[in-house]
C-alpha cells in the first residue's frame, strides 16, 4: 500500500527544495484570505484552508502510486490550485464589481437577479478565483506565467469548465527554460474531483449548522443528508460513501448525491484516461450503509 499522507508535500520537498519553498510562502499569504468567504457566506459550508487540506488529501490519495509520474512543477502547481480554487468566494464588492466585467455569464441573467451578489458569485466563484489569482499574482511570485495559467486554470476547472478543451487545458504546457511539461487535464480534473468528494463526504455538518435555526424544510433535508454521510473511503477501483439512515428519503436523496459524484467521476475520466499519461482508477461510486 502507498503511504499518501502528505504524499504531494513530501515529494516536491524531495525534488524541488525551491519549488516547495515558494509553495511554502504563498500558503503563508493565503491564510487570512481564504478566510474571507465568511464575509459574504457567513452560514456556508466550510471553504477555509481546512476544506483545501481535505482536497490534498483526497488528491493524495487519487494520485496513489502515480505520484513518480508527476514532475515538481506538476505537483508544486496541483498544490497551490487546491489552496486557490475557492479564493473567489472571498472577493471584496471592489473586485467583484471589476471581474464581473471578464466574466462570461452566458445567458445567467435572464433567469436571475443582478443584485444578488453572493448567488452570482457562489455560482460562478470558480471563475472569480481565476480572476482573484491573475490580479494578485505579483503577490505570489509565481515561477513563471505557465505557472501562473496553470494554477488559474486548475481553479477554474473545479467546476463547468471543460476539462477536454485542449486549448484551455493542454496535455503538454511548455514551462520556459525547461524541457518539463504540465499536464493540464490531469491536474484540474484531480481538483474537481477530489472537490466533489468532499462536499460528499462532509462530517462537520453539526458544527457548521445549528439545527435549532433551521426553519425550511429543504434545508432540514440537505442537513440531514450530509449528517447521514459518515465518511468516504477511496479505493482503487471505487468510492465507498459509508452512510447511517433509517429515513428512506434521506436514503433516495444520497442516492442522487452518488449519481452526482458517479457524472464528476465519469467526466473527469473522460478527460484523462486514454488522452494523458496519467490514470484515474475509480470506476464507480457505491453506497454502504452502516
Amino acid at each position: 500500500m502507498v503511504n499518501t499522507d502528505f504524499a504531494l508535500e513530501r515529494r516536491l520537498r524531495e525534488i524541488d527544495k525551491g519549488l516547495h519553498s515558494r509553495f511554502s510562502d504563498t500558503v503563508f499569504a493565503l491564510q487570512h484570505i481564504l478566510s474571507n468567504y465568511k464575509l459574504i457566506f457567513p452560514d456556508f459550508t466550510d471553504h477555509t484552508e481546512l476544506h483545501t487540506l481535505n482536497i490534498i488529501d483526497f488528491c493524495n490519495k487519487l494520485v496513489g502510486s502515480q505520484i513518480d509520474k508527476m514532475n515538481s512543477d506538476e505537483i508544486y502547481c496541483l498544490l497551490l490550485g487546491c489552496y486557490f480554487h475557492d479564493t473567489g468566494m472571498g472577493i471584496s464588492h471592489k473586485d467583484f464589481d471589476e471581474f464581473s466585467k471578464n466574466i462570461d455569464f452566458g445567458n445567467y441573467f435572464d433567469t436571475h437577479d443582478r443584485d444578488n451578489l453572493p448567488e452570482i458569485i457562489r455560482n460562478f466563484h470558480n471563475e472569480y478565483s481565476g480572476q482573484f489569482i491573475r490580479k494578485y499574482a505579483p503577490f505570489f511570485e509565481f515561477p513563471s506565467e505557465s505557472h501562473l495559467y496553470s494554477v488559474i486554470q486548475i481553479s477554474r476547472g473545479h467546476r463547468k469548465t471543460n476539462l477536454l478543451d485542449n486549448v484551455q487545458y493542454p496535455l503538454n504546457l511548455e514551462i520556459p527554460h525547461s524541457d518539463k511539461t504540465i499536464c493540464l487535464p490531469y491536474l484540474a480534473a484531480l481538483v474537481r474531483l477530489a472537490d466533489e468528494i468532499d462536499v460528499t463526504a462532509s462530517r462537520n455538518s453539526k458544527v457548521i449548522y445549528d439545527i435549532s435555526k433551521i426553519t425550511r424544510e429543504i434545508d432540514l433535508i440537505e442537513f440531514l443528508k450530509h449528517d447521514a454521510v459518515r465518511g468516504l473511503d477511496v479505493e482503487e477501483k471505487e468510492f465507498i460513501m459509508l452512510v447511517k439512515t433509517d429515513d428512506e428519503n434521506i436514503y433516495k436523496g444520497l442516492e442522487k448525491v452518488a449519481s452526482k459524484m458517479q457524472k464528476t467521476l465519469d467526466d473527469c475520466r473522460r478527460a484523462v484516461n486514454g488522452v494523458t499519461k496519467f490514470d484515474i482508477t475509480q470506476e464507480r461510486v457505491v453506497i454502504k450503509r452502516l
